[in-house]
């Protein structure tokens, strides 16, 4: 492997911990905002109690599943694979919102927190699960 490669390899790591993160300040930021009466509309407990967020949340959680499972797939990288993961459900929650608003729903904030939401419990979760990969030391 020539100096090059190893560059842009360290270049690629540090653009996946640039994104992951700015997914997790988003998140923060969404935690952190209150509606007039101090009541967090981002709380989980309180954001999923209501139907249609659970129903986000299950297709965050669908989505993340499918976007870390073709990532890992394709490059073998549990880092790359949660980022892919985070980001398809993220994707897929602005995409339902903009949809509805072309449509002339309304475009809810709540929904796409709701369907990250799910796509950041399954990115999480998927890797506990998954056997390390034994490395030979010679």
């Amino acid at each position: 492997m020539n100096i090059y490669n190893k560059v842009v390899m360290v270049n690629l790591k540090q653009i996946g911990e640039i994104i992951l993160r700015t997914l997790i300040t988003i998140t923060l930021i969404l935690f952190i905002k209150t509606t007039m009466f101090g009541q967090s509309t981002y709380n989980p407990f309180v954001l999923l109690k209501e139907n249609d967020k659970q129903l986000h949340f299950s297709a965050g959680m669908v989505t993340s599943a499918i976007g870390y499972t073709w990532s890992y797939n394709k490059h073998q990288d549990k880092k790359r694979a949660m980022i892919t993961g985070l980001c398809t459900s993220l994707v897929a929650g602005i995409t339902k919102e903009l949809l509805d608003n072309i449509r002339g729903g309304d475009f809810d904030e709540r929904d796409i927190f709701a369907t990250t939401l799910g796509g950041v419990g399954m990115s999480v979760t998927i890797p506990l699960f998954q056997p390390k990969k034994k490395r030979n030391k010679y």
